[in-house]
């Protein structure tokens, strides 16, 4: 058995999600057990500050690494906090708090590479450069071949913060960090990261079952009835806004002395107004296909002023604009299903954030009729802490040498490990 933390921090900004795991057996009879679980919120200055950054406020590089130390430090914390009472953990899988993430394409359209005719030369100036006095016949040319380089234009991006190797130093465990960027070098979106191990842990042998998790950002992972080669049939994507854009109109509606709707209570006292959700359903996100992710730079407080504009001519009380946020947030989960799932789901079950709004879920329910509405809690699983519970598992496939995407999902090249290992000096002076 081996035990693992993993911390968490989505595009909410609410908080680390800390989850202390054992985890026994191997492949498919993979088992864990969470230990421990907690939410440790951020001082309000810092988040104020990732927030910022996530809204596009520039930062010199001094700032930026200042930034990532201080998320990194108290990723340490929480992870120090979590295990506290419990035997030592042998391992950290950190996410990080994610800043910055386009995919292969802006609003998710995949980028053609680039060529010759569209990359401009850099602009040097080789008059300003002394020869070194090299000897020439020492000299041998490297063999490139310009062929096989691929431009870094055709890559997406997926910034992270919060280093790794500061984790592994303050804790003096063994920590994996930055999972997103090896499936981005392998031609994928980086995210979702989870549906492998949700298929390994949530997989059932008579549903076709949907995991919608409701962060910032929502997501799903689709997995069919597990018989046959039905691994290769698991899909997953963004769906479109969670939380976030809900939570900013929260602030925006009370100067900031919310930061969220609780149970959805406001929302739920207020009126959805389905020509605007019509309105932003036509949003070119929504029409891509699989694989797709996205974030909060698309769905972001400039998206949230236009929304306002645009609600202008409906004359929203603040309480219906909410729910319509809300109904955007059910539309666009439930169109996703009918326009790229092979066929709707026998069931579905919530977790992150939104899976506590009531509201929400009673929405969801009435827009899939039929299909149960469920938690992840009631298959044995926390909905509060499956991120976090999910890079523990991806940290020790990393630790294991065993890949932790799924191509179908990311659209990578092939199944590749996720993460990069730090380790602590005590271990290094050890070995």
């Amino acid at each position: 058995m081996t035990r693992v933390i993993g911390l968490m921090s989505g595009t909410s900004v609410d908080g680390i999600d800390a989850a202390l795991v054992e985890i026994s057996g191997s492949d498919l009879d993979l088992k864990i057990e969470l230990l421990a679980g907690a939410t440790y919120g951020y001082p309000t200055e810092l988040r104020e500050k990732i927030l910022a950054v996530c809204a596009g406020s520039p930062l010199s590089i001094a700032e930026l690494a200042a930034l990532d130390d201080a998320i990194a430090f108290q990723f340490a914390q929480a992870a120090l906090a979590i295990g506290s009472g419990h035997p030592p953990a042998e391992l950290i899988g950190s996410h990080g708090q994610t800043v910055y993430h386009r995919p292969l394409g802006v609003n998710g359209v995949r980028e053609q590479p680039a060529t010759e005719t569209n990359l401009e030369p850099a602009n040097l100036k080789p008059a300003n450069l002394k020869p070194a006095n090299l000897e020439p016949a020492n000299l041998k040319p490297a063999n490139l071949k310009p062929a096989n380089l691929q431009p870094v234009t055709t890559l997406g991006y997926s910034l992270q913060l919060g280093r790794g190797e500061v984790i592994a130093e303050i804790t003096g465990i063994k920590t994996i960090s930055n999972f997103r960027v090896a499936d981005i070098a392998a031609g994928g979106e980086g995210a979702p990261l989870v549906p492998k191990v949700d298929a390994y842990f949530l997989r059932s042998s008579t549903h076709n079952r949907c995991i919608q998790n409701i962060g910032g950002i929502s997501n799903v992972t689709y997995l069919p009835v597990s018989e046959g080669n039905w691994l290769e049939q698991v899909y997953g994507w963004d769906t479109g806004p969670g939380n976030a854009l809900l939570d900013l109109a929260v602030e925006y509606f009370t100067n900031g002395s919310k930061t969220y709707d609780y149970n959805g209570e406001w929302a739920a006292s207020g009126t959805p107004c389905e020509a605007l959700v019509e309105q932003w359903l036509a949003q070119e996100f929504f029409k891509i296909p699989p694989p797709k992710s996205t974030g909060r730079e698309l769905f972001s407080l400039d998206y949230l002023n236009q929304c306002l504009v645009e609600s202008e001519a409906y004359n929203l009380a603040p309480a219906d604009f909410l729910a319509t946020l809300t109904e955007l947030t059910v539309a666009s989960i439930v169109e996703s299903y009918r326009n790229f799932l092979p066929h709707m789901p026998d069931e579905v079950l919530l977790c992150g954030g939104g899976a506590s709004n009531l509201y929400l879920k009673q929405r969801l329910q009435i827009k899939l009729d039929s299909v149960p509405v469920l938690t992840t809690d009631q298959v044995g699983l926390s909905r509060d802490f499956k991120e976090a519970i999910a890079f523990a598992v991806l940290a020790h496939w990393r630790n294991l040498g065993i890949p932790g995407n799924l191509p179908q999902v990311t659209g990578a090249s092939e199944a590749v490990c996720l993460g990069n290992l730090y380790s602590p000096r005590s271990q290094h002076q050890s070995s």
